[in-house]
């Protein structure tokens, strides 16, 4: 993923419900009970943790009782000292106090709120990214240290993984093609960090790497969930039976990943439930792990997307700022998103005086300018009739005046002049432009380009004379979108024409 293009916009609810949403993390509300229950006595060790003594007390003041009582305590104050809500007061004698942080959970702003939540979430990725325990025990060496050439990790290279793994996450969920809401398969995700891009089957080695990445993330998932960073439905433990047998989720073919990297058929030509040549149940691909991004998830990964240097824009952002920043800040966005981005730009202003920055913003004659005026276009058919006046104004420009007589019209509008046939062919050329720029050939643009065609007899012979910046690129696009042959060359001789004509 290049840090140089703008991910898609995400949809953020206010900082007030997301530090609600954070103080009710398992993990950071248990952090901030043991804050609170630590006193003179508490006693931690030269790193800072909790004696083991003392694991009990502390995993009795959380109400946590079982096996894992004490290794939930245990993490709990880790996050406690880690985000400064516990102060170590003395390291030789091992006492603690309260933090200064500790206020700013009841006292402090929504902002400072999630501040110590995303210093939580840093703690608890980095433990996502460490082997478990049983490994580390495995790789000590005669020394006591770990010997990471037996344990075969690579800290820096497995920080980088689960990023990556987290980073394709957030696009699935804020992309206006994407699961959205929903939860996103393991497997899909697995093989989103896994399978190249050009590959069409999977080989069996690449496979086996989803599965083992699979069996890597269900376990940081599980770790990643208290936080509040996702939603998440681990593998099933039967599952993980098989693969330990060499079957079920191993590498034999089984990830539950087809060969076009969606969850579902295995390489086996099963599905991931193990009906021959049966329809995906959404209960099988249940089983291989469902993860989802919560709106805290969606904050606190495009905070660290910002901190990494990418352009991580959020609904809202060009709320108070110009129109032209609007128009060209969702050049890139997806029609929902643009619409809501539009919404709130316009509900600042009043509609007369928001129509006339908007038009202003929509002249020029670069390569930006077709997808900006659709943009105006499209945030115009959100202001009521008071914007008529700006509309009329406007009448007699070259680059405005069709936009201006196509708004009039739907509104029902009286004495709107006809546009002239220059007029026409401009708005069509500078239209199409618009559209190519916004979504390269898509079906809706095939379908405009085959309408044109129809629709106007002549049309190549007349167009390429048209005073447009974009004249022959649109033409030469129109070459190789329509799929009558006979259509094509004609689009393709105008193009040439309409080059020769402007010397290009």
């Amino acid at each position: 993923m290049s840090d140089s293009s703008p991910l898609p916009p995400v949809r953020l609810t206010s900082d007030a419900e997301l530090a609600r949403d954070a103080l009710s993390t398992p993990l950071l509300s248990r952090a901030a009970r043991l804050a609170r229950w630590a006193g003179p006595a508490t006693r931690v060790d030269a790193g800072g943790g909790l004696v083991e003594e003392q694991l009990p007390a502390a995993a009795e003041a959380l109400g946590l009782t079982g096996d894992d009582a004490a290794a939930y305590a245990s993490e709990a104050w880790r996050v406690a000292v880690d985000t400064g809500l516990v102060e170590i007061v003395d390291e030789e004698e091992g006492t603690v106090a309260a933090g200064e942080d500790l206020a700013l959970l009841t006292g402090g702003s929504p902002q400072d709120v999630l501040g110590v939540w995303q210093d939580a979430l840093e703690t608890v990725l980095a433990d996502a990214s460490v082997p478990d325990l049983d490994d580390l025990v495995d790789a000590l060496d005669e020394g006591g240290q770990v010997d990471f050439s037996a344990l075969d990790w690579d800290p820096e290279a497995e920080a980088e993984f689960l990023d990556g793994v987290l980073a394709n996450l957030y696009v699935l969920s804020v992309s206006e093609d994407g699961p959205g809401d929903g939860p996103v398969p393991l497997p899909a995700l697995a093989a989103s960090v896994i399978v190249p891009d050009d590959m069409g089957e999977p080989t069996n080695d690449v496979l086996e790497q989803v599965s083992d990445a699979m069996m890597r993330l269900d376990d940081q998932f599980r770790l990643l969930e208290p936080i509040g960073l996702v939603e998440y439905r681990p593998v099933d433990e039967a599952l993980m039976a098989d693969g330990e047998d060499g079957a079920g989720a191993s590498g034999e073919g089984r990830s539950g990943v087809s060969g076009d990297g969606e969850p579902g058929a295995s390489g086996e030509g099963e599905t991931a439930g193990g009906a021959s040549g049966g329809p995906v149940d959404d209960a099988d691909v249940a089983r291989y792990g469902l993860v989802r991004l919560t709106p805290l998830g969606r904050y606190g990964l495009r905070a660290r997307l910002l901190e990494a240097g990418f352009d991580a824009p959020a609904v809202g952002d060009l709320a108070d700022k110009g129109a032209d920043a609007l128009l060209d800040g969702t050049s890139g966005f997806g029609p929902r998103a643009a619409q809501a981005e539009t919404e709130q730009w316009l509900a600042r202003r009043e509609p007369l005086a928001a129509a006339r920055e908007l038009l202003a913003a929509a002249r020029g004659a670069d390569a930006g300018a077709p997808l900006r005026r659709l943009r105006c276009q499209q945030a115009l058919s959100l202001v009521g009739a008071e914007a008529e006046p700006a509309l009329r104004e406007v009448l007699d420009d070259a680059e405005l005046g069709g936009l201006a007589r196509v708004w009039l019209s739907e509104r029902g509008a009286a004495d709107v002049p006809p546009p002239s046939e220059a007029m026409v062919f401009w708005l069509t050329i500078d239209t199409v432009a618009a559209q190519l720029a916004a979504e390269g050939n898509s079906a809706e643009l095939r379908a405009l380009v085959e309408g044109l065609a129809e629709q106007h007899s002549g049309f190549f012979s007349a167009v390429w004379r048209v005073d447009h910046p974009a004249t022959a690129d649109v033409l030469e696009a129109m070459g190789r979108i329509h799929p009558d042959k006979k259509v094509a060359k004609e689009a393709r001789k105008a193009a040439f024409k309409a080059r020769s004509q402007h010397g290009g």
